[in-house]
């Protein structure tokens, strides 16, 4: 994918994703690595972490893939501490790993609901802290991405946990743009709309005509690509980007606005359909 990103944009840095073994977060450590970054990944399954850590190091990248499980605050503080011990001080950190299904809430069991929200909100918590503490010990700057959601501002019917967690991932990224920002610690997150991912995707989409109707919602007709994420996450965790703390950038083809409109259901007509009902709509 074009871009006018300088190859060492990222150089210097010690970047941390989790759940950077596949999807989103696999994109991203990718990316981060080719524009000069060290990069960490985490997840739960050695194979994925050891598949992603082995394309960065092809393509001339520095990566290292560490297990962890999110949920748990020790392994958090102990992933941390072996990853500055193999590549030194993180300067970056990148809150991805998520969980989510599909399912009718009052169906939904306390360990299901467990298992999203400790991965997505508990997760992006115990590690945004133990960055931010090793960042404000050592007097240095530091910036924090996590991956919300578009309906963590709107809610969603069948992703109540995941809706829950994520706008508390929001909430948190906003209280601390406000309270460590004058130490040099940015936190900003990215709301994405629907991005195709091996895995989350078939928990998400069950089927083709779902699948169809969700990109005819999208005013661009077409679902994003991770490595359009990965760009937008590389700008977000560089120097460019330094005057922005607190944001979160909706990042869906413009699906949000579409849906919100209480017309944008012509949308999904053929224009021409849909120029020949309003005309006959005009008075005489």
């Amino acid at each position: 994918m074009a871009t006018d990103f300088a190859p060492d944009l990222l150089a210097d840095h010690h970047i941390v994703v989790t759940g950077g073994g596949t999807g989103l977060g696999r994109a991203m450590a990718l990316r981060f690595a080719a524009l000069g970054a060290a990069v960490t990944i985490n997840g739960r399954r050695p194979e994925p972490l050891a598949e992603t850590v082995s394309d960065i190091e092809e393509a001339g990248g520095i990566a290292e893939g560490i297990q962890c499980n999110v949920r748990d605050h020790e392994a958090v503080q102990a992933f941390l501490e072996e990853a500055e011990d193999r590549r030194g001080p993180v300067t970056r950190l990148v809150n991805n790993a998520a969980a989510n299904f599909l399912a009718p809430t009052e169906d939904i069991s306390p360990n299901g609901f467990d298992a999203i929200v400790k991965t997505n909100l508990y997760g992006s918590f115990y590690c945004t802290q133990a960055c931010g503490q090793r960042w404000l010990e050592r007097g240095t700057e530091g910036a924090v991405l996590s991956i919300a959601t578009t309906y963590a501002e709107t809610g969603s019917a069948y992703v109540v946990p995941s809706a829950m967690s994520k706008a508390g991932i929001v909430a948190m990224t906003r209280s601390l743009a406000a309270e460590w920002g004058r130490e040099g610690i940015r936190l900003n997150a990215i709301a994405p709309g629907p991005f195709p991912t091996e895995g989350a995707w078939d928990r998400l989409v069950p089927d083709d005509e779902l699948e169809q109707k969700m990109r005819e919602r999208i005013p661009v007709r077409r679902f994003g690509e991770p490595e359009e994420l990965a760009t937008l996450a590389s700008f977000l965790l560089s120097d460019l980007s330094a005057f922005m703390n607190g944001e979160v950038v909706t990042f869906d083809g413009g699906e949000a606005l579409a849906a919100g409109g209480q017309f944008n259901t012509f949308t999904r007509m053929p224009r021409e359909q849909v120029k020949a009902l309003m005309q006959q709509m005009r008075p005489d």
